[in-house]
């Protein structure tokens, strides 16, 4: 039997590759893009009740006016460059989140450009207005 009769070249093989990798990719920029987002700025005061910081972006869970909303912040290198840390977003902390409702108003999550912690203000998206 020959082992030849599906040969793979270096170009099959990386056209392989490029194209595995752009499939993968495809939902991380759909999640991570701001198309869900509504277009006018909002805010949102609350409570944190859990908190999930890393890669690729940190959740808060936040209690506001009685209902839980997803809080998405930076990636950990944007929220050290404003100055926050992960114990100033921990359980029970109370905090502003200025920037995006989810444009479903059914979905509560809010995604954070800054955040007001005791009257401090920590820029995540500083050329975003």
């Amino acid at each position: 039997m020959s082992s030849t009769r599906f040969p793979l070249t270096r170009r099959a093989l990386l056209a392989a590759a490029g194209a595995a990798a752009a499939a993968l990719a495809l939902p991380a920029l759909a999640h991570h893009g701001w198309t869900w987002a509504e277009d006018g700025n909002s805010e949102l005061t609350g409570v944190i009740v859990a908190a999930k910081l890393g890669n690729p972006h940190g959740e808060l869970t936040v209690e506001a006016d009685g209902a839980r909303w997803i809080v998405e912040v930076g990636q950990p290198w944007r929220n050290e460059r404003a100055g926050l840390t992960d114990a100033m977003l921990a359980k029970g902390v109370k905090l502003t989140a200025v920037g995006h409702r989810h444009s479903d108003p059914k979905r509560r999550v809010f995604k954070a450009e800054r955040i007001l912690i005791d009257g401090k203000k920590y820029d995540l998206y500083p050329d975003r207005d």
